[in-house]
């Protein structure tokens, strides 16, 4: 579950939110009242979701969200005619008077949004070594000098066919060369 940093300049909404959300399910890391704290608080975790009011002591919203990591995502819970109603790129609003239901669907979203961009982090093509792409780019000269090929049309043949034989690009490259010096 994502960590959750709640920010509200006055404490006794920090409390109320929190224990909305804990009452949902969410994992609260912290209740902030400065946009300070916010900072300090965000900067021990690896990432998460920052509930937050309009107006801090020390700064507005917009000012604790350029500090923020790029990793965290900020919801913003204020009355429209503060931030004029227009969506901003990388803060979601909340119109207040505040609807529990519309809170925790909105945070479950952020949650899982962040949740798909880790793990497309995690899950991303992974570098090939220097050796690697040695074998890869031997069986494209192979294949071009011995098929008159381009250098585009080899790397497709290659692609092509470690997707029909369910290899890797290296095992495929690996076959062509075995099968070309033979």
């Amino acid at each position: 579950m994502a960590n959750i940093i709640v920010a509200f300049s006055r404490p006794e909404d920090g409390r109320n939110i929190k224990g909305i959300l804990v009452r949902n399910g969410f994992q609260v890391a912290a209740v902030c009242t400065s946009g300070a704290q916010t900072i300090t608080a965000a900067e021990g975790l690896s990432s998460g979701i920052v509930v937050s009011g309009y107006r801090f002591e020390d700064m507005l919203y917009n000012e604790l969200r350029q500090y923020l990591p790029s990793v965290f995502g900020m919801l913003l819970i204020s009355s429209p005619g503060r931030w004029g109603g227009q969506a901003m790129s990388d803060v979601i609003c909340l119109p207040m008077p505040l609807k529990v239901n519309d809170l925790v669907s909105t945070l479950e979203m952020m949650v899982q949004r962040q949740i798909r961009i880790r793990r497309k982090l995690r899950c991303g093509p992974r570098k090939r070594s220097l050796k690697e792409q040695d074998l890869i780019e031997q069986a494209k000269a192979l294949l071009m000098e011995r098929n008159n090929m381009t250098e585009p049309e080899a790397h497709r043949y290659i692609q092509k066919c470690s997707m029909d034989s369910g290899t890797n690009l290296v095992e495929t490259a690996q076959m062509v060369i075995s099968l070309i010096h033979v």
